[in-house]
């Protein structure tokens, strides 16, 4: 399996996944202070939505890589 066949199978993976979950989100943390015994910490969560057109070019993009990774 060469690595346009694998790059291939990879975008049509990520674009199916895109267009499953819409976006997706982590939890960062920002401030955290030590003052004394008190311990403060901030946390903020961030959010990328995927847009569907971006999760289907993915895959459009992926099945061409496959057709022509099968030519070569």
């Amino acid at each position: 399996m060469n690595a346009i066949r694998m790059l291939g199978i990879a975008l049509i993976l990520a674009g199916a996944l895109g267009l499953a979950y819409g976006s997706f989100s982590w939890t960062e943390k920002t401030h955290e202070a030590k003052v004394g015994p008190i311990e403060l910490s901030l946390s903020e969560q961030q959010t990328v939505n995927v847009p569907v057109w971006a999760g289907l070019g993915a895959i459009v993009v992926g099945c061409a890589l496959l057709l022509v990774g099968k030519r070569t």
